[in-house]
């Protein structure tokens, strides 16, 4: 007996009607926002060499990686990520192209999260990448397009912005190898204190710790560089908080009352190539972030090409849940009419239906041998208007 024909595989789903308009709705009105900035569309392909994803930035463990091979017996991955493959666009095909490149995308990433329960495997996300260029009014585009996004749906929502070259410069003084590096990350970025404070004992009391510990605990407002600069002891870090708290007081000006806008200095995305702001974006009623990205300056060099980046992606999907949990579905939307063919009157029926068309109506052939069938048929579905063909003359209507 089969066991999985009747099923979708973990983490995976199939979408209907009102579903699928919210989805379509949802991935049009970005792509309008994005285009009307002057981002063009790119679309890569689903199915990657195992290379692109094996770079110095290893964010994408094996073990999260749907693979295959190819039928030279080359190992080849679905999607994970869109960033890294437009990474390599970039540093080829669109290698003589004029900086900055403004690229958007819609498309579908896989990733194996068998071990997190209610996530998906197959997610939907669409973005931007801004190709070119280390200017803070590039930050400041790219984080106000963020924002536009959130406030697209008309629900209340937060934006958090972080820097990880806080952590990267406090951490790269501990001596500690890159595994014991990256469980600190792990822990600052779930905001676990008792498993922190313990692990990072481990290492000594010292300024450093002690600049580690407190990391997690520093958000909100403005408050929070203040804070910051009272316990760290990195001129380096110093510098980077200046250049973050500009950043900072510019979003709050640019979006004035839109969303809530906080800073938060334990943001350490757990994507490796990050080398700069991050930025994660929640809508009221769903707890894992929406949108998430930042600046990476040094991945493209990773394909041949050094340029530097910054971008985003919303994940579609999620806020369609969001969508859906507020119950605010549209309406499905049914033909206006329905031609129904007597019998010898099929053809009359089918040119029938292609004229109403033309004129801008739904219009549905009906599939049935009687006229009763066809009445009933259009008041389940709520079709106004039938129109019955059984001669050359004039069309019978019934509303």
């Amino acid at each position: 007996m089969k066991n999985y024909e009747l099923i979708t595989p973990e983490g995976t789903k199939d979408l209907l009607f009102g579903e699928c308009i919210v989805r379509r709705k949802i991935e049009n009105e970005l792509l309008k926002l994005f285009k009307s900035r002057g981002y063009s569309e790119i679309i890569t392909t689903g199915l990657e060499f195992f290379d692109v994803f094996n770079q110095k930035s290893r964010y994408f463990s094996q073990e999260t990686l749907y693979k295959m091979t190819d039928s030279k017996g080359r190992l080849v991955v679905m999607r994970p990520d869109s960033t890294m493959p437009i990474a390599r666009v970039v540093a080829t095909r669109l290698r003589d192209a004029v900086l900055p490149l403004k690229l958007c995308y819609n498309q579908t990433v896989y990733r194996n999260e068998s071990a997190l329960k209610g996530r998906s495997d197959e997610i939907v996300q669409a973005g931007i990448e801004l190709i070119g260029s280390q200017m803070k009014i590039a930050d400041l585009e790219v984080i106000s397009t963020a924002v536009d996004s959130l406030n697209a749906f008309g629900m209340e929502f937060s934006l958090e912005i972080g820097h990880i070259g806080v952590f990267k410069a406090l951490v790269d003084r501990l001596e500690a190898d890159d595994k014991d590096k990256d469980y600190i990350r792990k822990l600052i970025e779930n905001k676990n204190f008792p498993a922190l404070n313990d692990f990072l004992d481990t290492f000594g009391n010292n300024p450093i710790t002690s600049a580690l510990k407190k990391l997690p605990a520093l958000f909100g407002g403005e408050e929070v560089f203040e804070k910051a600069e009272e316990f760290i002891p990195d001129e380096n870090v110093k510098r980077i908080l200046d250049e973050l708290r500009d950043i900072y007081v510019s979003v709050a000006e640019l979006c004035g009352n839109d969303g809530n806008i906080t800073v938060d200095l334990g943001l350490v995305n757990k994507t490796d190539y990050y080398t700069g702001l991050i930025i994660k974006g929640y809508l009221k009623g769903h707890g894992e972030e929406v949108i998430s990205g930042g600046r990476y300056d040094k991945l493209i060099a990773e394909f041949g090409y050094d340029v530097p980046a910054v971008g985003f992606a919303v994940n579609v999907d999620a806020i369609s849940k969001v969508v859906e949990k507020s119950g605010i579905l549209p309406t499905l939307s049914g033909a206006d009419a329905i031609v129904f063919a007597e019998e010898g009157y099929e053809v009359l029926a089918i040119k029938k239906a292609k004229e109403l068309r033309e004129q801008g109506l739904v219009v549905e052939n009906a599939l049935f041998d009687d006229i009763e069938s066809v009445r009933e048929y259009a008041k389940e579905r709520k079709i106004a208007r039938v129109v019955v063909i059984d001669s050359d003359e004039e069309d019978k209507i019934y509303e």
